[in-house]
């Protein structure tokens, strides 16, 4: 009897044995939406043969390493600051664990990839691959649908959930687009408003007045006046684009506010087939806006613009075979596999989506993403949008309410401007400066304050006690950390003088301020600024002005008021 009890057990061990190997391969859930999200409804099902780009983020085998190394590099009391780590480096910090990679590179070639020439991001954390939608849908035990958004008519290929194997669940960190319903990185620039239809000759750049912004006034209140670069070249400044910046426009804004700048244009690059159309009725006002006023603040800086293709989501036809909708890793892809030296060490970005919109475990590999540009010695300025604590009133239908399926009330943060590893710029109105009334800020709902703005905003929070309790995440990243001005401003739009609001002109501005004074540096022979919140909230604030009145009204609220401090 003993020895019968002996041999069933055993062969139960076996059978257990010679299933776990088939359970383990049973498609799990790896990301989900129990709704689709507000303000897009379901068309039916995406054809069967539409190729879609699907780009596969594998986990970043020692990112607290990098991370420890950003604060290190970026504090000005560590004995490593301003000690930025290359490209290799870094890569070397991110690279994916050798099991991820070896499993990844099965699964894919059991479903017919050639792992040779698989297309991959410079740390080989990312593999990108393109297939047919029925293929994505067998891969991924899913359905891809079309999805149209209801105040644009923008469409969209997405599913509501996705799956892989048991076995592959760890060594996958996300898979997009897949859940993403982000509407592709709205531009932030807020109004704009034409002062004469044929262009004309214009009052000196000097008439500074609320109502009248240009570089000089800008100079003037930030006190860059005089200041002549000392080592353009060495110091670059770049924009992200996905508008198309118009050269004639330029060269006619230059000719009316900075003579001395003529001549020159920005170094376009183009990223995954990017284009710059220069037929003036496709100029940008966004793209235009944040060229001119970089340049014009900065001038003989060198400028790169990176135009992206694509400003997703793009209605797909016969001349766009791939429904891509990926407004973040294309461009991160390219500045990533560059070195420091090919570089600019400033950088302002004027787009941005809802933090809701963008499923979290994909916001926190781009916020990653981020990161590693910034322990390279790369400043990035994002502008926190235009519509307060949240509630876009020219879209209703998204007005301050959660994308969870709950239809719960609640201000909305924005994304990458929530990322703790950027420095995100509100707007403020006026040439005494109070904050303006359209400029977002709040707290994330995905990344938790980080440690280097704890005082500021605790002190913060005790002053506003319970107002608002259960519309904000109070213990979420704050933002914004920084403001400049953002009305007002005079720019060339298809050969018209135009004015412009938004934070989207505050972060170029405040960007192109930052880039002086990393000219400033390299000349001394240090190193540039690089990720400036640990310096910022420490002692670098100092040096700014303090605005303390004003507010960011939305969602039937006054918003969060202006006050000493944070």
């Amino acid at each position: 009897m003993v020895y019968l009890r002996s041999y069933i057990c055993l062969l139960g061990f076996i059978a257990l044995a010679a299933a776990s190997p088939t359970k383990r391969r049973t498609p799990m859930v790896k990301d989900s939406l129990a709704h689709v999200p507000r303000g897009w409804t379901l068309h039916g099902p995406a054809p069967a043969h539409h190729k879609i780009r699907l780009r596969i983020g594998l986990p970043q085998s020692n990112f607290a390493e990098l991370e420890k190394a950003l604060y290190d590099v970026s504090d000005p009391s560590s004995a490593r600051y301003g000690a930025h780590l290359s490209k290799e480096e870094v890569e070397e910090l991110v690279a994916p664990h050798p099991e991820s990679l070896d499993l990844v590179e099965d699964w894919l070639i059991s479903h017919g990839f050639d792992v040779a020439t698989l297309d991959r991001s410079p740390a080989k954390d990312w593999i990108t691959i393109v297939v047919p939608v029925y293929q994505a849908e067998s891969m991924f035990d899913t359905k891809y649908n079309v999805y149209k958004h209801d105040a644009t008519g923008e469409e969209l290929f997405r599913t509501q959930s996705y799956s892989l194997p048991e076995y592959l669940l760890e060594h996958v960190d996300v898979v997009q687009p897949t859940t993403m319903f982000g509407r592709g990185m709205r531009a932030m620039a807020k109004t704009s408003h034409f002062q004469s239809d044929e262009p004309t000759a214009f009052p000196p750049t000097d008439n500074c007045t609320n109502t009248r912004i240009t570089p000089a006034c800008l100079q003037d209140l930030y006190k860059t006046k005089g200041y002549v670069p000392k080592v353009p070249g060495k110091n670059k400044i770049g924009v992200t684009g996905r508008q198309y910046v118009n050269f004639a426009d330029l060269k006619q804004f230059y000719q009316t506010y900075v003579p001395a700048a003529v001549g020159s244009t920005p170094d376009v690059k183009l990223v995954h087939g990017g284009q710059n159309d220069q037929n003036i009725s496709l100029a940008g006002t966004e793209a235009n806006l944040d060229v001119q006023y970089v340049s014009g603040l900065s001038d003989p800086t060198p400028v790169t613009f990176w135009s992206t293709r694509g400003s997703p989501p793009f209605k797909p036809d016969l001349l766009t075979p791939t429904n891509t909708n990926e407004p973040y890793g294309d461009w991160l892809d390219y500045v990533l596999g560059h070195s420091n030296e090919e570089l600019p060490q400033t950088i302002t970005t004027s787009y941005g989506d809802d933090e809701q919109t963008v499923p979290r475990d994909y916001a926190v590999r781009v916020c990653r993403e981020l990161a590693q540009l910034g322990v390279r010695g790369i400043t990035l300025f994002y502008s926190t949008g235009d519509f307060g604590v949240g509630g876009d009133s020219s879209n209703p239908i998204n007005t301050c309410v959660s994308n969870d399926g709950t239809n719960t009330t609640t201000f909305l943060p924005a994304f990458p401007a929530s990322c703790p590893y950027v420095t995100t710029v509100g707007a403020t109105t006026n040439l005494t400066e109070v904050a303006a009334d359209f400029s977002g800020g709040g707290f994330s709902n995905y990344f938790p304050r980080p440690r280097y703005q704890s005082k500021a905003v605790e002190t913060y929070l005790k002053t506003i006690g319970f107002e608002y309790a259960g519309l904000y995440n109070s213990t979420g990243r704050g933002y914004p950390d920084v403001a400049a001005l953002g009305t007002n401003f005079r720019i060339i739009y298809q050969g018209r003088e135009a004015g412009i609001d938004g934070t989207s002109a505050s972060s170029p501005t405040f960007a192109a301020i930052t880039s002086l004074v990393n000219d400033a540096l390299i000349a001394k022979g240090r190193p540039p600024l690089g990720w400036l919140n640990p310096w910022l909230y420490s002692t670098g604030y100092a040096a700014l002005n303090d605005i303390t009145s004003g507010n960011n009204p939305g969602c039937n609220t006054t918003g969060f008021a202006a006050g000493p401090g944070w």
